[in-house]
């Protein structure tokens, strides 16, 4: 059933005329790729944008481009490449987000492409070595927070971020502009040969594409789509780094840049993206923390895995603090005692107490919360 139904969804990719919004289309109407092959004309013309002249190509083109998608289903398979429908549950998530989302990916891999953190890092091919020196450092920076790195197996930042990925033990994701079959630049295999067990390799591209230039765009929109953040380390002002920095903009995502020499070429992109407002400054993993919230998301998951305070420990001033903090969670000292009705005079001590019990935090306000 599985090989069935990823015959059907190749070919679908692969009918003159049906791109990637059709094809999303068409399955949404007819509820599968199979379906969409097997339903009557009658059923098809129905379709909003589908008329008698897209319905004869499907008829007429509907042989080779099954024929064509046996035959890469069966070279997916000799080459261990999972083919992801865009309806897979394991597609990215993040990238069916974006408008131009591609509908069939080819992945060689062991990583999970819907991982709770997603970072791109993109650059210049020309990086200097303050760009290596601050690309290896993000990466380790990125170590605690399991983070998976993604980028584009290109000379310079690209092939850095893999390698130091790789070095640190975090899972990194190569998108390539070529076919699942052809790693280019070819130098970078020995990269990626790692990466298929620490990472993957991803590509839109099927079976024989080469790299040509047209590509990298594309390539660029899904580095862009599938993370949260994009991270732009070194990129001259006329470049497809910054083009992938605009990308991410226009899909709403959050893009960093990393202050560079005023005086050198390949921060002039940097800079001019930080100072026109495109891209937040990246000085320390602290920024992308906190841009991102993570440290507000590790806090949650913390408290949501703690075991519930069990009030039978505490004297009957310290139950009525506790039981207003644990409905506010926060609350200013003058309403903390209103609420729980204990007089001010009394409500420092008990505070107090509650702080070198490790249970209550002071914060800056006069305000107090619970840990």
């Amino acid at each position: 059933m599985g090989d069935d139904q990823n015959l059907y969804e190749v070919a679908l990719t692969r009918l003159p005329g049906v791109g990637s919004q059709l094809t999303r289309l068409l399955v949404s109407y007819c509820g599968s790729a199979r379906a969409v092959f097997q339903a009557p004309p009658g059923k098809l013309l129905k379709i909003p944008g589908v008329g008698p002249k897209l319905i004869k190509s499907i008829q007429e083109n509907a042989r080779t481009a099954l024929l064509q998608a046996e035959e890469w289903v069966k070279r997916a398979e000799e080459l261990e490449v999972q083919l992801l429908f865009y309806t897979s549950p394991r597609f990215p998530d993040r990238l069916k987000q974006i408008p131009d989302a591609p509908t069939l990916l080819y992945y060689r891999g062991n990583a999970d492409l819907n991982q709770h953190r997603i970072v791109s890092m993109v650059g210049t091919r020309q990086i200097t070595s303050y760009g290596q020196a601050v690309t290896e450092r993000i990466v380790e920076e990125l170590k605690p927070f399991k983070v998976m790195v993604v980028s584009g197996l290109a000379y310079g930042v690209d092939v850095v971020a893999h390698r130091a990925a790789l070095q640190a033990g975090l899972p990194t994701i190569g998108v390539m502009a070529s076919g699942p079959d052809i790693v280019y630049p070819a130098v970078h295999r020995k990269y990626a040969d790692r990466m298929l067990t620490q990472g993957g390799l991803l590509t839109e591209n099927p079976f024989g594409t080469k790299p040509d230039a047209p590509r990298f765009p594309a390539r660029n929109r899904i580095i862009a789509g599938m993370s949260d953040c994009t991270i732009v380390v070194e990129a001259a002002m006329k470049s497809g780094t910054l083009i992938t920095a605009d990308i991410a903009h226009s899909y709403d995502k959050e893009v960093m840049a990393v202050p560079g020499n005023i005086t050198s070429p390949v921060s002039e992109g940097t800079n001019y993206l930080i100072k026109s407002l495109k891209a937040v400054a990246y000085t320390s993993v602290q920024d992308l923390v906190e841009l991102l919230n993570w440290d507000l998301q590790d806090e949650a998951a913390a408290k949501a895995k703690a075991p519930p305070l069990d009030l039978s420990e505490f004297n009957e001033e310290e139950v009525k603090v506790l039981q207003v903090l644990l409905q506010s969670r926060e609350e200013h000292m003058d309403n903390l005692s209103w609420k729980a009705q204990v007089p001010v005079s009394a409500l420092a001590s008990v505070l107090l107490g509650l702080e070198f019990k490790g249970i209550v935090k002071a914060v800056p306000g006069k305000r107090f919360m619970l840990l």
